[in-house]
């Protein structure tokens, strides 16, 4: 038999989670399961964010079999209780800085850790894209993973193909990229690309994004349709997540058709697991997007 040993990992937090062997039951935040599959550790269960619904979001659940695998809920109906129903042996979810659990009430958050280890886990601005999937690798390996070497490649050479893209011609030939997170039918939330880990790394490439300035906000600026169709760029990255305006709905409308057109759009889902196979995936269409519209400028 065995020997049982204790477990423990320090999280992003500073906070040590401990347990009296490794844990093989843990409950998720839907992002962090679905990265955590990804290195073949499959969650008990999953919960959503104050954003979500009373179904799981499949685009934030990336691989995850969401027929085998419970949704606990998300927002006010997810309480500490719903959190610890199946008396799961770790709870793992994300921050975008500091110590709030994202996704969970901070007192919710705080009877959860006096029952059960909790390991967070920082995906915010602060964070570059390889610091995040190198934490959520370590969490993995803690939990039994092998590791994911085997998409290592694949995103070594996305990475250099958009390395490339960013390098022909000149920088005034670039095709100019937008990430925006559709609204209503009216407008947008245009993404500042340096507060958010995937969009910094693909500027960091070299792409050329809009960065739009000014707004309450460090993630996001408001703006019309029209506002965009004015910006004219080649690519847009649009967010696809479920609280998002649905682009089907957007498809009979003027101000969005003439926003989009002759643009490369490329689904964006800001929550995508940190994983080497999502982010490499992620940069192909990218790039992809990138070398069409240099090819067949609109």
């Amino acid at each position: 038999m065995e020997r049982q040993t204790d477990w423990e990992f320090l999280d992003d937090r500073g906070h040590v989670a401990t347990a009296h062997r490794r844990p093989t039951k843990a409950v998720t935040y839907i992002q962090a399961g679905a990265t955590l599959w990804d290195h073949g550790i499959r969650p008990a269960a999953v919960f959503g964010s104050n954003h979500d619904g009373a179904g799981p979001d499949p685009v934030k659940a990336g691989g995850l079999p969401l027929d085998g695998i419970a949704y606990l809920g998300s927002g006010t109906a997810l309480d500490a209780e719903a959190l610890l129903r199946g008396d799961p042996d770790l709870v793992v979810a994300v921050t975008y800085g500091g110590a709030q659990v994202y996704g969970l009430d901070p007192e919710a958050a705080k009877h959860v850790e006096e029952r059960v280890p909790v390991v967070v886990l920082d995906v915010g601005q602060g964070q570059s894209l390889a610091a995040v999937r190198a934490r959520f690798a370590d969490l993995a390996r803690a939990l039994g993973a092998a590791g994911e070497v085997a998409m290592e490649g694949p995103l070594a050479r996305a990475e250099a193909r958009l390395r490339d893209q960013a390098a022909v011609g000149s920088p005034e030939s670039r095709p100019t990229v937008l990430a925006l997170s559709p609204a209503s039918a009216d407008g947008a939330y245009l993404a500042k690309p340096y507060s958010w880990p995937d969009l910094r790394e693909l500027a960091g490439f070299g792409l050329d994004f809009v960065d739009p300035q000014g707004g309450p906000s460090t993630n996001w600026f408001a703006a019309d349709w029209s506002d965009i169709g004015d910006i004219a760029p080649q690519v847009l990255l649009v967010d696809v997540r479920a609280n998002a305006h649905p682009l089907d709905a957007l498809r009979s409308d003027a101000a969005w058709r003439s926003a989009a057109s002759g643009v490369r759009v490329v689904p964006w889902n800001p929550e995508a697991p940190c994983s080497a196979g999502a982010h490499a995936r992620f940069f192909h269409q990218v790039a992809d997007a990138v070398e069409a519209a240099r090819q067949d400028p609109a």
